[in-house]
C-alpha cells in the first residue's frame, strides 16, 4: 500500500479517472450496439438517425483518449459504410 503522500493522491486520482472513463467506454459500446440492431432490422430512418449520435460519441471517446484514432475511423468507416448501403443506391 502507498505510504507517500503524492502517491495516495495518485492512486486516488487513477481510481477516479478509471471509473470515468469505463463509464464513457461502455456509453461509447452501447451506442454502437444500438445502431448495429437498427442497421439488423434494416431500419434505415432509425440507422441514419443514430449515426450522427454515434460518431459524435466515437469522436469525443477518441478526444478523451478512450480509444485510438486508428479504432475511431474504422468504427465511424464501417458504421457510415453500412448506413450508406442500407439507404439505397446513391443517387
Amino acid at each position: 500500500m502507498a505510504r507517500i503522500q503524492s502517491a495516495i493522491k495518485n492512486r486516488r486520482k487513477s481510481l477516479r479517472r478509471n471509473a470515468v472513463n469505463r463509464s464513457r467506454r461502455s456509453r461509447l459500446r452501447n451506442q454502437m450496439k444500438k445502431l448495429r440492431e437498427l442497421l439488423a432490422r434494416k431500419d434505415a430512418d432509425g440507422a441514419r438517425k443514430a449515426l450522427g449520435t454515434t460518431l459524435s460519441i466515437i469522436d469525443r471517446s477518441l478526444g478523451k483518449g478512450i480509444i485510438h484514432r486508428n479504432t475511431a475511423a474504422r468504427y465511424k468507416s464501417r458504421l457510415s459504410r453500412q448506413v450508406a448501403s442500407l439507404a439505397g443506391p446513391a443517387r
